[in-house]
């Protein structure tokens, strides 16, 4: 969606609501598509006292495997976002301001797209203190022990053990 911000910059309007949702099912993170459903997205971009400012909400679900474990994990996600919106910046590379130029049009779909990719957690986990997947025999910890013998010498330090004897 592309957001025509002509009237909020001129001050013909104070408040342009919008409402739309964004497909990112196509979208892959680390080896997969996790985005399960579209992302649902409201808002407003509101002027007053020469500032304009774009808050937004958006909600989706999100799917991807445990990154210990490989068990699926399905999250509900509900996001809050908050810009300030300029014609032009005083200082180059100003990071707290969206630029928006010619033609006074944003593409909310893309902006949106970047702060709900910063927003997800680095490390995806089916919960806090996953045990993950025995290196042995590949069995997930989670679901009790494996019974695999956890002592084993790495083979390029076996050598070492036999002085120790």
């Amino acid at each position: 969606m592309v957001l025509d911000l002509k009237d909020i910059f001129s001050g013909e309007l104070s408040i342009l609501p919008f409402s739309c949702q964004l497909d990112l099912s196509d979208t892959e993170r680390y080896g997969c598509y996790p985005f399960v459903t579209p992302i649902l997205a409201k808002g407003a971009v509101t002027a007053s006292a020469g500032c304009v400012r774009l808050e937004a909400e958006v909600s989706f679900a999100y799917e991807a495997p445990c990154d210990r474990c490989a068990a699926p994990v399905r999250r509900q996600y509900d996001f809050r976002f908050s810009h300030e919106l300029a014609h032009s910046l005083e200082q180059e590379d100003d990071g707290e301001y969206i630029l928006v130029e010619e033609g006074d049009l944003l593409d909310l779909d893309e902006l949106l797209r970047s702060d709900i990719l910063l927003e997800l957690p680095y490390k995806y986990l089916c919960q806090e203190d996953c045990k993950g997947l025995c290196p042995s025999c590949g069995k997930n910890l989670n679901e009790g022990p494996c019974g695999c013998n956890l002592h084993q010498i790495d083979p390029r330090l076996e050598v070492l053990s036999k002085l120790i004897d």
